[in-house]
């Protein structure tokens, strides 16, 4: 997969793709859907398949997050999207020129002059252009007008429920990663580089590999059962584990992060990018009266964690 940063200067080879248009935050079941009909509509095209979507999200570029919300950043959405075949990614650089223009203004210079879209599809609730004022219609039309095919993806339902990344972020707060995977289509993952911590894990027997979830919705703070893949290096590979996800009440307060302790495993992975995909949720945070307390609580989880995963594949 190509991952298209400037749109400005694009090479030609890289125009013409027949692109599904949207955030795809968590690349759910929703999105599924319309990947897949892009897909139909690149084949009948003979164009290569593409998404486009936005960097930063709209929402942090205009402020009006009031906490952290992405399910997932740029890497691993784009690390998503490849495992489903795309073959371009246009990462639209979202600035204020890009938010004022009018959706005509965008349809005209961001779809047909920039990237030269030989079809879009969009979800039936999406807008565009300054102040979200371009409807699907409006999109429809200006196809019709400037030469570019135009799909519109019905939303997706599960148990009479819509699909959004709305409610993925509810069951994660709620501690119901199974409810969450089901929208997604996958397990909830949260991606990045192994960074250096307090290694207090060490010293309890419990060495872990520590990623921040800066920026990231945080899913319920406590301890979950979870599947590991290293994404690169001498051990990459599949394996599994149990995480903690939270402040760490035992040691002051501290910044967010998640803690993966990954069973059977000896080796550095300082700097490598790990997938940790939350699978069931085993208990809060807590603060424990003494260390010993802590870690036969911590054999307890791993106890629990490795009899959870021996059915999941």
């Amino acid at each position: 997969m190509r991952v298209i940063r400037d749109i400005a200067f694009i090479d030609p080879a890289d125009r013409g793709a027949a692109a599904a248009i949207g955030n795809f935050d968590g690349v759910h079941i929703g999105h599924r859907a319309v990947i897949d009909l892009t897909r139909k509509a690149a084949d009948a095209a003979h164009a290569p398949l593409g998404i486009m979507t936005f960097e930063p999200h709209p929402r942090d570029f205009f402020g009006r997050a009031d906490a952290p919300f992405r399910l997932m950043n740029a890497e691993a959405k784009a690390n998503r999207l490849a495992k489903l075949g795309v073959e371009r990614l246009y990462e639209v650089p979202f600035n204020a020129a890009l938010a004022a223009l009018t959706p005509r203004a965008f349809a005209q210079e961001i779809i047909v002059n920039q990237l030269g879209l030989a079809h879009v599809v969009v979800g039936a609730d999406f807008c565009f252009g300054k102040d979200r004022k371009g409807t699907v219609e409006d999109l429809t039309a200006y196809g019709a007008e400037m030469g570019f095919g135009v799909t519109i993806a019905p939303l997706v339902t599960v148990d009479t429920a819509s699909v959004s990344s709305t409610a993925i972020r509810a069951a994660l707060s709620d501690g119901k990663p199974r409810d969450a995977a089901a929208m997604l289509g996958h397990w909830h993952r949260i991606e990045g580089a192994v960074i250096k911590g307090d290694q207090r894990g060490r010293d309890l027997g419990y060495p872990t590999a520590n990623m921040s979830i800066t920026g990231l919705h945080p899913p319920k703070f406590g301890v979950y059962a979870v599947k590991v893949d290293v994404l690169g290096g001498p051990h990459k590979g599949a394996y599994n584990g149990a995480a903690s996800i939270g402040v760490r009440p035992m040691f002051g307060e501290n910044i967010p992060n998640c803690e993966t302790y990954i069973f059977d495993f000896k080796g550095d992975l300082y700097g490598t990018h790990l997938s940790v995909a939350l699978v069931d949720f085993l208990r809060p945070e807590l603060k424990f009266d003494s260390l010993d307390a802590l870690i036969t609580q911590m054999d307890a989880d791993c106890d629990q964690a490795r009899a959870i995963l021996s059915h999941v594949r």
